[in-house]
């Protein structure tokens, strides 16, 4: 293939790649060259391959100090522990490698759901997929905030700019072009050709796909690489820190424990293999995997509730959120626009119908051969680049009289705005399609947030050009100077100004968007391009459209939980403040203390004088995307965690700017998605506000199992540490030691991290961002429980060895299983910081309840299997000692709940006396 594909025309390109520009590849031609050219992806880090991720588990250093303590046992004679040993570091090993395998699955597939996405044109139809299934020869469509998703000829440029610094190292938008360049120019001077990686900032275009993956610009060089590295949340790092210093504290303890028994005349050898064991027992070494699972865990259950999370520290961040700044179109409302009323020529017209579908009556007083009724509809028609899909299929050829007969799904593919006023021309007889046999576009400048308003040039049959205008009425009105009534071009007089804004008003007020349609004649055709300046002066105002795109049943409650939860939720829009005003109210965003705020307001503010009022600011309207950045910057200035949604390339900034950025996923460009830390599968904001309590709930479920596994370790260690001042025989043997780590810290440890959810955790207030892990008195609660659970293991040691006259096998084999229930039994009681067991439901978790059986079942065998009773140095147990055994490892839990209990009424009686 030939490499100077700037050189060539659109036609060449096309004849060599052997696809047709209008209708694409088909299905049977993309397999193929999928076969032969591969995946449109750059070169990835390789996986880690199983065997290795298991070997990796061998380089910890508690791990290698164990194996070592193997290795002396054997030399010592101690064959059979020393197996043993081994096999449980084995067995360790697996479940460390499950863990990480997990988590990196879970990883590659949240990656997977991220993947950018290509709009194509295959077999005739205009339809999205990922961009890693792009071939050579795909037609691909381009528009504002899209990522080129690999190296293109361009055939249409339509005011197309592309920001190519990714690449070429330039910041400032190349303008492109479609004619062929010759001789031989560098990929920042092929101006017909837009390559993997840039960025469209303005207009749209249309080319072919000429080198896809490594065969791409951007894939020939290797600084550009994609790398698969994971981030650490902040949590993760606080959590490394504080193993660290665990590993420390307890070495020592285990360093005195170990001193004090070859003091008092324990051999050294079974000193040490004790002192070993319970620094592997004692240290949380499984802490970091535990909670990279339960984030992972926590990313695919928000999956399932449509939010996709991209960056991992967001699922920590989530849970600290003070306000929620959204955009009203499409998330806290339908997203389905219908033009309801309009006004043409001074006189109204109603609309029946729902949707996109474009069944409806046009009720007005104008006769349907009314001029400025069928140039009103034009506009709406023209001035437009959505488009209307019957059943999943373009309409094409198929015009009214097939629309009326038929009762097929309509959708739109395209503006939401857009698709109103084409639905709108339709059920008024004027398809797009139809009005294009006589007309030509030859000239568009697109609608952005800072010119609100799109013009387009079409050319007559005649070689005269006209301009279609749509956009904001008073940005349109100040561009008019006549008005259209009664098939006359008439001067625009103040008066009838007024009156245009009045009714502007009165739609605005019933929460209709409404948009405003003008024209002009601009005469034959010039010999060069026109500018903006000269199509968008001098307009005739035709008339006024107004339409409702109704709250989503959805938000209107989400709203309610994020005021429940202590959670602001502001809306930001461009539209109207009545229109704004009315769809906030329906939402119940504005209270007592609410106020409105318009970009010209905002304008007139400092910085210092927005952070003192944005508390109070519920709502923003008449706003362009450069204000978010500052409404951001304001809100975190004032102290706030803000999360920000957005969907266009100009939103970009304030999202990154946000300590949550969210796009949407539906409507938001490559751009804002990159730019985002959490993406919107269903452009929905009940699914923020559902990705909120997972994010609370996956925080809570950390500082569950840290209680847990905390707890357990310092009833361990305490149970040895006081043997031995008390100068008792120890109490458990480093086998049973090792054992007791597997059973307890494994599996019910892992089944906290799924733990749903308390029921009032959207009745509290966000945590500060920097609070401690430790905060609330956790620290104390660890510390008392793990005492609690060491000195009641003591006390059935100490007791059964001195009324047992010396059975110390009796007594450990009683320790062992006390230590060991005492943990599964205080599981329950970690699986919420607020309510007791009862109130959450013993059966709410069937994961930690079948973990749990699991665990005790592992626990009777080595108790009363005669091959597994040498091996853990266990006797059996009759119906009394277990009696024991089960009282006593009760009362941790016990204690635990009802010392919590006390201390919440307590505090419940301190709130009400404050009242």
């Amino acid at each position: 293939m030939p490499e100077q594909w700037y050189s060539l025309t659109g036609e060449e390109v096309a004849a060599v790649l052997k696809t047709d520009p209008h209708r694409g590849l088909d299905e049977r031609e993309v397999r193929g060259r999928t076969a032969s050219f591969g995946p449109n992806e750059l070169a990835r880090a390789p996986r880690v391959p199983l065997w290795r991720m298991f070997l990796e588990q061998f380089k910890d250093f508690m791990v290698l100090i164990l194996l070592a303590a193997t290795i002396i046992s054997g030399f010592l004679g101690e064959f059979v522990d020393a197996a043993t040993i081994m096999v449980i570091v084995i067995i360790n090993a697996i479940l460390g490698c499950v863990q990480e395998y997990r988590a990196e699955r879970s990883m590659e597939a949240l990656k997977e759901l991220t993947a950018p996405e290509a709009r194509v044109i295959r077999g005739g139809m205009d339809q999205k997929i990922p961009a890693a299934g792009l071939v050579p020869g795909d037609v691909v469509l381009l528009e504002a905030g899209d990522r080129v998703p690999a190296d293109l000829r361009l055939l249409q440029a339509v005011n197309l700019e592309i920001e190519e610094s990714a690449l070429t190292g330039e910041s400032a938008p190349v303008k492109k072009r479609v004619e062929p360049i010759p001789g031989r120019v560098t990929p920042g001077d092929a101006r017909n050709m837009a390559y993997l990686g840039t960025v469209v900032t303005r207009g749209r275009g249309k080319g072919i796909v000429v080198a896809t993956g490594m065969a791409t610009e951007m894939g020939r060089i290797a600084g550009l690489i994609q790398e698969a590295g994971s981030e650490e949340t902040p949590l993760q790092r606080r959590l490394a820190q504080l193993g660290r210093g665990l590993v420390v504290f307890c070495l020592l303890v285990c360093a005195l424990v170990v001193a004090v028994g070859i003091y008092r005349g324990e051999p050294a050898g079974q000193m040490f293999l004790a002192g070993v064991s319970l620094a592997v027992a004692a240290i949380p070494e499984g802490l970091p995997a535990i909670v990279t699972v339960a984030l992972a865990i926590g990313v695919q259950r928000m999956i399932r509730r449509r939010a996709i999370i991209r960056k991992l520290p967001a699922v920590e961040t989530l849970g600290c959120a003070t306000v929620i700044c959204s955009d009203k179109t499409g998330t806290l409302t339908q997203n389905e626009m219908t033009v309801r009323r309009a006004v043409v020529g001074q006189v109204p017209v109603e609309f029946t119908g729902e949707g996109y579908d474009p069944k409806g009556e046009v009720i007005t007083s104008l006769t349907p051969r009314a001029e400025e009724f069928q140039l009103f509809f034009k506009i709406a028609a023209l001035c437009n680049n959505a488009m209307l899909i019957r059943s999943g299929v373009s309409i094409g050829g198929l015009f009214r009289s097939l629309a009326r007969r038929e009762s097929p799904v309509w959708t739109i593919n395209g503006d939401p705005t857009e698709g109103a006023l084409l639905v709108m021309a339709a059920k008024a007889g004027f398809w797009r399609e139809e009005l294009e046999r006589h007309e030509q576009r030859v000239m568009e400048f697109p609608f952005d947030s800072e010119r609100k308003r799109m013009s387009v040039v079409y050319k007559q049959a005649d070689g005269t050009l006209v301009a279609y205008v749509k956009g904001a009425p008073d940005v349109v009105l100040e561009l008019c100077t006549h008005s259209y009534r009664h098939g006359r071009i008439v001067p625009l007089t103040p008066r009838q100004r007024e009156e245009i804004l009045r009714q502007n008003a009165a739609m605005a007020s019933d929460a209709l968007r409404v948009l405003a349609l003008a024209w002009c004649r601009l005469g034959p055709a010039p010999p060069g391009e026109l500018t903006e300046a000269e199509v968008e002066r001098n307009l005739v105002f035709v008339g006024l459209a107004g339409m409702i795109d109704p709250p989503r049943p959805a938000a209107v409650t989400a709203v309610q939980r994020c005021r429940r939860a202590g959670i602001k939720v502001v809306m930001i829009t461009g539209d109207h403040r009545l229109t704004a005003a009315t769809v906030a109210r329906e939402l119940g965003l504005l209270g007592s203390q609410g106020r409105i705020l318009t970009g010209r307001e905002l304008d007139q503010l400092d910085d210092d004088q927005l952070r003192r009022m944005v508390g109070e600011v519920a709502v923003y309207a008449r706003v362009s995307p450069r204000h978010k950045l500052r409404i951001v910057r304001a809100l975190k200035q004032a102290g706030h965690v803000v999360a920000m949604t957005g969907d266009g390339i100009n939103d970009a900034p304030a999202i990154k700017e946000a300590d949550i950025g969210i796009a949407m996923g539906i409507t938001g460009t490559d751009v804002t998605k990159e730019a985002s830390s959490m993406v919107l599968a269903d452009d929905n904001f009940a699914t923020i506000v559902a990705a909120v309590e997972e994010g609370r709930g996956i925080y809570d479920n950390i500082r569950k199992f840290i209680r847990y596994l905390l707890s357990c370790n310092v009833g361990e260690v305490l149970v040895m540490f006081f043997a031995v001042l008390a100068g008792l025989p120890l109490p458990l043997l480093p086998i049973q030691i090792l054992w007791m780590n597997l059973v307890t810290d494994g599996l019910p440890a892992m089944a906290l991290g799924v733990d749903p959810p308390d029921t009032d955790i959207m009745y509290r207030l966000p945590r500060h961002p920097r609070e401690s892990i430790f905060a609330h008195g956790l620290a104390w609660r660890i510390l008392g429980s793990g005492l609690a659970i060491g000195l009641c293991t003591l006390l059935v040691f100490a007791g059964v060895h001195v009324l047992g006259h010396g059975h110390l096998d009796l007594a450990r084999t009683m320790a062992f299983n006390t230590l060991v229930f005492s943990q599964l039994f205080f599981v329950f009681a970690c699986r919420s910081e607020r309510h007791t067991i009862w109130e959450v439901g013993l059966f709410s978790n069937p994961h930690l309840l079948g973990a749990v059986l699991c665990s005790i079942f592992l626990q009777l065998a080595v108790t009363y299997v005669p091959y597994l009773q040498p091996v853990f140095h266990t006797v059996p147990l009759d119906a009394s000692q277990w009696l024991v055994i089960i009282l006593i490892s009760l009362a941790p839990p016990l204690f635990s709940t009802a010392f919590r209990h006390l201390q919440l009424r307590a505090r419940e009686k301190i709130m009400y006396i404050k009242v």
